[in-house]
């Protein structure tokens, strides 16, 4: 599988880059400057996402979205995958986009997402609004792909245990009753997906157990 990974030195894509490689996926980093990366011996395409052509992805089977923007910038959500979903139309290419916690439902009859609980941090807010508009426009789409949000505990120094559980548009709870999830075991569950394509052209989410509460 040939993999484009936007904002592959971030947090969350380091930890799908590292994943992807220990898999032995062909994966090429696509970041705004080399110098951020903090794995050796990736290819790297150095080029703003905004400014990808349908040339740079025609080698990839798979774009995977990882980009955050600054504060205050949380629009850019939505004119990113407005630009990727223009690459990818007439494509039989893939896209799978890193969501947001607050995009997913708290109640049964999903009439309340987590961004409207008024516990929702505020930092967090503008981004998972503008991110479920960047779904619905996935969802208006004609191309493939995938959205995963992941837990409302959302831990990058959490250990990979390779175990999670899966949800779909509802917010998940683990045993000990926490919506939780590591970077690390997050990215295993984007590499599981796109090896096993269970989630075609839909949003889920997972959730694991807190390991370092629980020890």
């Amino acid at each position: 599988m040939k993999i484009g990974l936007i904002a592959a030195s971030g947090k969350a894509g380091n930890h799908i880059l590292r994943e992807a490689t220990m898999r032995e996926h062909n994966v090429t980093a696509i970041v705004m400057n080399k110098t951020t990366m903090r794995i050796d011996n990736i290819p790297t395409m150095e080029k703003d996402l905004f400014h990808l052509t349908a040339e740079d992805i025609a080698p990839f089977n798979v774009i995977i979205n990882a980009f955050a923007p600054s504060a205050g910038e949380e629009h850019l959500h939505v004119e990113a995958g407005k630009h990727l979903i223009s690459l990818l139309e007439g494509t039989n290419k893939r896209l799978f986009v890193l969501g947001s916690s607050g995009c997913l439902y708290l109640d049964e009859n999903q009439t309340l997402r987590l961004m409207e609980h008024e516990e929702y941090p505020e930092n967090l807010r503008k981004s998972a609004h503008y991110l479920l508009q960047s779904l619905e426009d996935l969802q208006k789409s004609s191309i493939k792909w995938t959205f995963l949000s992941p837990s409302a505990m959302f831990d990058s120094s959490g250990p990979r245990t390779g175990h999670y559980i899966l949800g779909k548009e509802n917010l998940l709870v683990n045993s000990q009753f926490n919506s939780y999830i590591s970077y690390a075991d997050f990215a295993v569950a984007v590499i599981d997906e796109l090896e096993n394509k269970n989630h075609m052209n839909t949003i889920f989410t997972v959730a694991s157990e807190n390991v370092t509460s629980a020890s």
